[in-house]
């Protein structure tokens, strides 16, 4: 068994490939659904011996089955978000300390003290369902920051409003974390100009607006808020880990988590630095589940191990992800 110690003080490139392998193996031994998909693919212990040769399971699989590699009693069920008729995901989690400690570490490696930040969630379609791993985040961020101002907010963007402007001009450090769609209601019918506020977009129009390539979006909330960039989160419900962009729309992971862009003709190949393909993640958080997940996003690698997020393949799901058309 593997403790949080082991996947999240990972301090090279080696230790992370070491550790990686160590991951697959377990798992390969651990979950057979993961199983039954190497097996399928001709792949077991014995032949994977480098990142590479790891066979990424379609993220689809957490739609159809049981994706475990723990027989621990599952904690928690996460679901990602859909319309109507359509199915979603279920990541079912048997130890919420590897979430936890994911997304702490994660934020601060990133941002520093989680005290040193009001932290204001403007996530309504995600408040007004069960199942959110993105409002568990933020509710635990939200009460560490122990901040009696931070808190969320639904639809009430007045009373949003009054309290990000009183706080910006008080000096005091702000993250909104909004779903896109709610920053742009918020900023429709007014003008803001903060200079102590980072805004963060978590991605999804969820059909209440028409899909946005990131650079006019970006534009649109920068010249809303006033600010001179927008800060985003990379996060899925089958994720325990989250990538963060500073700016730009490029993402960065935290040291337990990587990305490699497959070829879109070509699954089992990988295309190079700059080249367009889909997304694989590797989330060593994911112990007890998939650590190797091959995403429905199309994107590229940039220099760093840094990526882009460009948008996603024809026909599949639009869900809470951050996700922009190409």
């Amino acid at each position: 068994m593997f403790s949080t110690s082991d996947i999240f003080h990972i301090a090279s490139k080696k230790e992370f490939e070491k550790t990686t392998l160590k991951v697959f193996r377990y798992q390969y031994d651990n979950n057979a659904v993961y199983r039954q998909f190497c097996e399928f693919l001709k792949k077991d212990k014995t032949n994977v011996k480098t990142l590479s040769q790891i066979p990424f399971l379609p993220i689809q699989f957490f739609k159809s089955h049981d994706v475990l590699s723990s027989p621990e009693a599952v904690q928690i069920t996460f679901t990602s978000s859909g319309t109507t008729g359509m199915s979603t995901s279920r990541h079912m989690v048997t130890d919420l300390s590897f979430y936890e400690e994911s997304f702490r570490l994660g934020f601060s490696q990133f941002y520093g003290n989680i005290e040193d930040y009001v932290i204001l969630a403007l996530l309504p379609s995600y408040l007004e369902r069960e199942g959110s791993s993105l409002i568990y985040m933020a509710e635990d961020l939200i009460k560490r920051s122990n901040k009696p101002d931070s808190g969320f907010y639904l639809n009430n963007y007045d009373e949003l409003t009054t309290k990000l402007v009183s706080l910006d001009n008080a000096g005091q450090n702000v993250i909104l974390i909004g779903v896109t769609y709610a920053l742009l209601d918020l900023i429709e019918n007014r003008e803001f100009n903060l200079k102590n506020t980072i805004i963060m977009e978590t991605g999804g129009m969820k059909g209440k607006r028409k899909e946005m390539i990131r650079e006019e979006l970006h534009q649109t909330l920068c010249k809303g808020f006033g600010v001179s960039e927008i800060h985003s989160e990379y996060g899925m419900t089958e994720l325990l880990s989250q990538a963060y962009s500073l700016g730009d729309g490029i993402f960065e992971c935290p040291n337990w988590m990587q990305v490699l862009i497959r070829d879109t003709e070509d699954a089992l190949t990988y295309v190079n630095e700059g080249k367009t393909g889909g997304i694989n993640v590797i989330d060593l958080a994911n112990i007890n589940s998939c650590s190797f997940i091959a995403t429905q996003d199309l994107g590229k690698k940039t220099a760093n191990n840094s990526f882009e997020v460009l948008g996603r393949f024809d026909n599949s799901d639009i869900r809470g992800c951050n996700l922009m058309v190409l």
